[in-house]
């Protein structure tokens, strides 16, 4: 399912011995377009310090309380590396962190997260907050994150704000369309899906949706996004309304409007290797996933 990142906000952050506290903001990978950590403030326990959490961490979302239990504990929170939200995250901080809490780096590989697409670690033995399950904490193999972090101690994260990128504007080939209102997030993979705009300013009370494969660059010093899209195909495009959840089949429709294809078809690919050597048709791998 898909959420808002807006509606994310203000998700608890539960230790396994407490709340931690509350989402503030998203840093998300502006090459792979996937959130990487949550910012959470923590409010006055930890006199309002910002910390990271990965999704690597979260466990099974509780949407109705709007919390997410993580398999950390308050301490390990307390004694994390320090973040200066005022600053760019460098890779020797993302490897600092990581390697704190015994995460694998996620960059390398075909998935997401490494080699995969979901950053869940349960299947390596990490146990989650309010899990009725016992687990053994994954052995963390510290030479080898060390041989890693040498090697990518100067590499460029690429890591951005999503409340930063809030307003950017839009332009289609021909032409601006409207400005950034807000980017769908899947649940499980933390993929931002899509980027909700804003084309008040060109087309009255329209806003669309446009996936960030659709995106041609980004020019971060003048907060505008260029997409390979005509403003034409954009007005003709399917409206997204806010108030209802958008499923499947209206992806579908919408990656048809567009004649691309869909990003499904690349996570049954991920998941089933038996397809990465046999070209389906379309139709076949959307009627898989929908």
């Amino acid at each position: 399912m898909l959420r808002s990142m807006s509606d994310l906000e203000g998700y608890a952050i539960r230790a396994t011995d407490g709340a931690i506290g509350e989402v503030t903001d998203f840093y998300f990978d502006d090459q792979a377009w996937v959130v990487r950590y949550l910012v959470v403030d923590t409010g006055s326990w930890l006199s309002s310090r910002k910390v990271l959490i990965s999704p690597i961490a979260i466990g099974q979302s509780n949407w109705a309380e709007r919390t997410f239990p993580v398999s950390i504990t308050k301490e390990q929170v307390k004694n994390s590396p320090d973040l200066d939200t005022d600053k760019p995250v460098s890779r020797q901080h993302e490897m600092q962190y990581l390697t704190y809490y015994g995460y694998p780096f996620y960059w390398g590989g075909a998935g997401f997260w490494g080699p995969g697409i979901y950053p869940s670690m349960r299947s390596m033995g990490v146990g989650y907050a309010g899990s009725s399950s016992e687990y053994l904490t994954a052995p963390v193999d510290k030479a080898q994150l060390a041989r890693e972090a040498s090697q990518h101690e100067n590499d460029d994260p690429h890591l951005r704000s999503g409340e930063a990128v809030m307003k950017y504007h839009i332009e289609a080939s021909d032409g601006g369309i409207g400005h950034v209102q807000g980017l769908l997030i899947d649940e499980d993979t933390w993929a931002i899906r899509y980027l909700i705009v804003d084309t008040s300013n060109w087309w009255l009370g329209h806003q669309v949706l446009i996936a960030p494969k659709w995106i041609k660059n980004v020019r971060w010093p003048d907060n505008t996004v260029s997409v390979s899209l005509t403003r034409q195909a954009v007005k003709d495009a399917p409206p997204y309304n806010p108030a209802l959840t958008l499923d499947r089949d209206e992806e579908i429709g919408l990656h048809k409007h567009y004649e691309r294809a869909g990003y499904w078809a690349d996570e049954v690919k991920l998941e089933n290797p038996q397809y990465r050597a046999v070209k389906s048709e379309p139709s076949a791998v959307i009627h898989k996933n929908a």
